[in-house]
């Protein structure tokens, strides 16, 4: 446990001093990135493969370190690739990160997090177990939820690897076509605060909680049959 604790504080290190002695939130602002898109644009069509892959690999890496940034580059995703293929490079790219999130804090911290607070975990870990696929799927859904922080608490949960994998895809969908098709007028948007209006978040949230409400009616209604 010592070992991995170690392991934690020492990534935890290596991430914030890179983000302050290099400056990189600078360059996962929305501004600088609103300005710099048409150069990167220019760089797309002369090498669009090897960009591409540039793009997935640091967009993997911005949400596995749980970097703030994600949503500034799926804007930059929709005004360089387009609404179909950012839309694709976003939708594996975010999952393959908030995996390895995932599994930064399942290899390091969740025996230690379970052992040390496992009365008050009693209860998410139940949850997770009887509901954690349609769980996960709701907190995809809800704007209001941390990314990154999802990540990290999943990660804590007995939950399967493969079920949040799959289930984070699916999940974040909607929200990723939202923010695509947003970036796709990037140079007209004046910030992000218009794009997530209290309409969009609403019907995120009763999306999300459809197959919850869905599971728990007909698991009511086979009761009441039962005892009929």
């Amino acid at each position: 446990m010592a070992k991995k604790l170690v392991f934690l504080g020492v990534l935890v290190a290596v991430v914030l001093i890179a983000w302050y002695v290099f400056d990189l939130g600078q360059y996962l602002n929305f501004y600088y990135i609103q300005g710099h898109a048409p150069h990167w644009k220019a760089q797309l069509e002369q090498q669009p493969l090897l960009f591409g892959a540039i793009f997935f690999v640091v967009y993997v890496l911005v949400t596995g370190l749980s970097i703030p940034g994600a949503a500034v580059m799926t804007l930059l995703a929709g005004a360089l690739f387009g609404v179909v293929w950012g839309t694709v490079l976003v939708s594996f790219a975010s999952t393959l990160g908030a995996t390895l999130a995932f599994l930064i804090a399942r290899f390091v911290a969740r025996d230690f997090v379970q052992q040390r607070f496992a009365e008050q975990l009693k209860t998410l870990n139940d949850g997770v177990e009887k509901e954690g696929g349609f769980y996960l799927f709701t907190l995809r859904l809800v704007p209001a939820f941390p990314f990154f922080l999802i990540n990290i608490a999943m990660g804590l949960t007995p939950i399967k690897v493969w079920q949040f994998y799959w289930i984070s895809q699916v999940g974040m969908l909607a929200g990723t076509i939202v923010y695509v098709n947003a970036g796709t007028q990037l140079a007209q948007l004046e910030s992000m605060k218009g794009i997530l209006s209290p309409a969009l978040i609403g019907s995120f949230v009763a999306l999300g909680l459809l197959p919850l409400v869905a599971k728990k009616t007909v698991a009511w209604l086979r009761t009441k049959r039962a005892h009929a």
